[in-house]
């Protein structure tokens, strides 16, 4: 647990290496449950979450390991899958991540509703971090293949698909890291 809000936000960061326990039910249940605070032009909820736990997650390296190797990724080395299976063999939960597009709604532009579930996914971030586990956002593992996306549910036409959440117990300690000092990338505008 981190001592106050403030100090969680500055501290979080991303941890790769996890192993269970995962967030029990009810732990799990507020986690997705910050996710409903992100703001939300319109109040159309675009985010979506695909959970992915037990048994399912050998299946899901499976699929998308072989989707990436069939899409000819040179990366997808014998080493490199030996060593994706081996990562997520011990990650006790993904959450798959995807953001529905509602096409009729001229008022929100897709980027609004993209934002909106990066949103909600900072917020799933933060309170797995609050309630003392490990997370990282994973844009591998195929990711950026409809084959992959379709196996999860979620149709290319209706959903973007963002990656997945690896959620956790960290396996090591949690090193500090060096944030930048934030005026680098701020400026002030004065009307002039």
């Amino acid at each position: 647990m981190t001592a106050t809000p403030l100090h969680a936000l500055t501290s979080r960061r991303s941890m790769k290496f996890l192993r269970a326990p995962a967030p029990k039910q009810e732990e799990l249940d507020q986690i997705l449950q910050a996710a409903m605070s992100a703001p939300d032009h319109g109040r159309l909820r675009p985010w979506r979450f695909v959970l992915i736990r037990g048994e399912a997650i050998a299946r899901l390296a499976d699929i998308a390991l072989d989707a990436v190797k069939r899409s000819g990724d040179p990366r997808m080395t014998p080493e490199k899958e030996k060593s994706v299976r081996q990562w997520m063999s011990e990650v006790p939960l993904f959450i798959g991540l995807a953001h529905q597009i509602h096409h009729d709604n001229p008022k929100v532009p897709e980027q609004e509703q993209l934002l909106a579930t990066g949103a909600s996914v900072m917020n799933i971030l933060n309170a797995t971090h609050m309630l003392g586990y490990g997370a990282f956002w994973s844009t591998g593992m195929g990711t950026y293949l409809e084959e992959v996306q379709e196996a999860l549910g979620l149709d290319s036409l209706e959903y973007r698909f963002l990656g997945f959440l690896a959620i956790g117990t960290p396996a090591c300690a949690v090193p500090q890291v060096e944030r930048p000092d934030y005026r680098e990338f701020v400026t002030e505008w004065t009307g002039a």
